[in-house]
C-alpha cells in the first residue's frame, strides 16, 4: 500500500498571506436595524441595565413582548422547567401544551380553534391566507382584501403588501396583488367598496395602528364594519398582534367594542418574550384549513406554549389588565397635564398602556436622548411614523414607575421642542 505524503507549503507561500484586517465584533449582522449604541445585558421588573451597568426605565417592552417585564419568577421558572423536560417535538406528533393553550385563547376570546406559529408576520400571513382560501371556496376566483393606509401588517412579500407604508414596501415591488386600500375610521369608505368592489372576502385592520402611529380604530367604526361584514358575507380580521394580550386593559383591544372578529392573528406579548405567533378563528373562518393547508416546524412547540400559558395566568393572578388600564391613564393624565397647551404637540392618543403623542415635526433622536436622560438612569422609548413619540411598557409597571416615564418622557419632548423653535444664527 502506497502512502499519500501530506501536502506540504513552502515557508515563503505563507509569507505572502497578507495579514487580515481586525474584525470589530457584531460586524458580521447584517445592517437591517438603525441599532441605538446600547447593548443590553439583564433586566428586572421594569429595569434594564446595559453591559457597562448603566440602568433604564423600560418603555418600550422589546415592543410590546415583555409583557410580564424582565426576569418574572414565575415565567422564568415555567421556562426551565420546561426546558429540562421537551423543548420541541414537532407537528407530526399532538403537542398537548399546544391545545391547552389554543383551549385558553378560545376561552378568553370566545371563539373556536387557533394555528400557532412563531411570530406576528407568519400569523397576518395565515390570515390573508384563510381569506382567500374562503373566497375561493365560495367560487370567487380573484379574492381581495381591505386594507388600511399606514397598516402594518408584516414584512413578508403578502404582508408588505398589506401593509400602508410605501416606505418600507419600496425597492420590494411587484407587490402581491388582491387589495384593496381604505382610509381608517371611513365607514362611507367601505361601503363604497362593497359596491364596486364584488371580489372582496375580508376586512383586514389592526384594533389599534401601532406602527400607524398609535391610531386606534374608533369603538362605532370596529362596530360599523363588524355589521357591514355580516351584510357582506365577508370575514372581519382584527390584527391585534401588538394591542393585544391585556395591553388595552382587555384581553383583545377589539373587546372594547363589544364585537368580535372571524379571524385574530396574536404574537407579540403572549409569551412574555419567547418567539409565538397564534391565528384565532370562529365560525366558518375557523373551518377553512385543512390537513396539508397551512403548516410550520416550531408553531406551537411545547416551550413556547409552556410560556404563554405562564403569562397569561400571571396577568389574570396578578390582575394586570386592570393594572394596564389604570397605569395607562396615570401616564396618560400626566401627558394631559403637561403637554397639551404646548406648542409642537399636535395630539395624545391610545389606551391603557399602548400610547403616543404626536409632533408637529419630525422627532427620531428623541429615543437616543432618552438614554441620556438623567445621570442615574435612562429611558427607552420610540418614535414611530417619523413624529410620533411611543410607549409601550410591560403591563407590571406601577404607578411610582409610570410617574417616573411619564415625567421624563415630558421632559425630553419639552426640550425637544424647544431647540426645534430657537431662530438660527444667521
Amino acid at each position: 500500500m502506497t502512502r499519500m505524503n501530506p501536502i506540504s507549503v513552502a515557508p515563503a507561500a505563507l509569507q505572502s498571506v497578507p495579514p487580515q484586517p481586525a474584525v470589530q465584533p457584531g460586524s458580521h449582522v447584517m445592517n437591517t436595524y438603525a441599532n441605538l449604541p446600547v447593548h443590553l445585558a439583564r433586566g428586572e421588573g421594569v429595569w434594564l441595565w446595559d453591559e457597562d451597568g448603566r440602568k433604564y426605565l423600560d418603555g418600550l417592552a422589546g415592543i410590546a413582548v415583555n409583557t410580564l417585564g424582565h426576569g418574572h419568577p414565575r415565567l422564568v421558572a415555567a421556562i426551565a422547567d420546561q426546558a429540562a423536560k421537551l423543548i420541541h417535538s414537532s407537528n407530526v406528533y399532538k403537542v398537548r401544551l399546544q391545545e391547552t393553550l389554543a383551549d385558553k385563547l378560545a376561552a378568553l376570546s370566545g371563539m373556536d380553534k387557533v394555528f400557532f406559529c412563531n411570530s406576528g408576520l407568519e400569523a397576518n400571513e395565515a390570515a390573508l391566507k384563510i381569506a382567500r382560501k374562503y373566497g375561493h371556496d365560495r367560487g370567487i376566483a380573484h379574492p381581495e382584501i381591505v386594507v388600511y393606509d399606514n397598516a402594518f401588517h408584516g414584512r413578508s412579500i403578502a404582508t408588505l403588501s398589506a401593509t400602508g407604508n410605501v416606505k418600507v414596501q419600496k425597492g420590494f415591488e411587484p407587490l402581491v396583488p388582491g387589495f384593496v386600500r381604505v382610509p381608517m375610521n371611513d365607514i362611507g369608505a367601505l361601503e363604497q367598496v362593497a359596491v364596486e368592489r364584488p371580489g372582496v372576502v375580508a376586512v383586514f385592520l389592526e384594533a389599534i395602528q401601532g406602527e400607524g402611529g398609535i391610531t386606534p380604530a374608533r369603538v362605532e367604526y370596529l362596530k360599523a364594519i363588524r355589521a357591514l361584514c355580516d351584510q357582506q358575507g365577508w370575514l372581519l380580521m382584527i390584527d391585534e398582534v401588538q394591542c393585544g394580550i391585556g395591553r388595552t386593559g382587555k384581553w383583545f383591544a377589539h373587546q372594547w367594542a363589544g364585537i368580535q372578529p372571524d379571524v385574530m392573528p396574536l404574537a407579540k406579548g403572549l409569551a412574555g418574550g419567547v418567539p409565538i405567533g397564534a391565528v384565532v378563528a370562529k365560525g366558518a373562518a375557523a373551518e377553512v384549513f385543512g390537513p396539508g393547508n397551512h403548516g410550520t416546524t416550531f408553531g406551537g412547540n411545547p416551550l413556547a406554549c409552556r410560556a404563554a400559558l405562564e403569562t397569561l395566568s400571571v396577568i389574570e393572578d396578578e390582575h394586570l389588565l386592570a393594572n394596564a388600564e389604570h397605569v395607562g391613564q396615570t401616564i396618560r393624565s400626566v401627558f394631559s397635564r403637561e403637554l397639551s397647551s404646548v406648542a409642537g404637540v399636535l395630539d395624545i392618543r391610545g389606551r391603557g398602556l399602548m400610547l403616543g403623542i404626536e409632533l408637529a415635526c419630525p422627532c427620531a433622536e428623541i429615543p437616543k436622548r432618552a438614554l441620556q436622560y438623567s445621570a442615574d438612569y435612562g429611558l427607552l422609548v420610540n418614535v414611530t411614523q417619523d413624529r410620533v413619540v411611543r410607549l409601550l411598557p410591560p403591563l407590571v409597571m406601577n404607578d411610582g414607575e409610570a410617574t417616573m416615564l411619564a415625567e421624563g418622557v415630558v421632559a425630553l419632548v419639552r426640550e425637544f421642542l424647544a431647540q426645534k423653535a430657537e431662530p438660527k444664527a444667521a
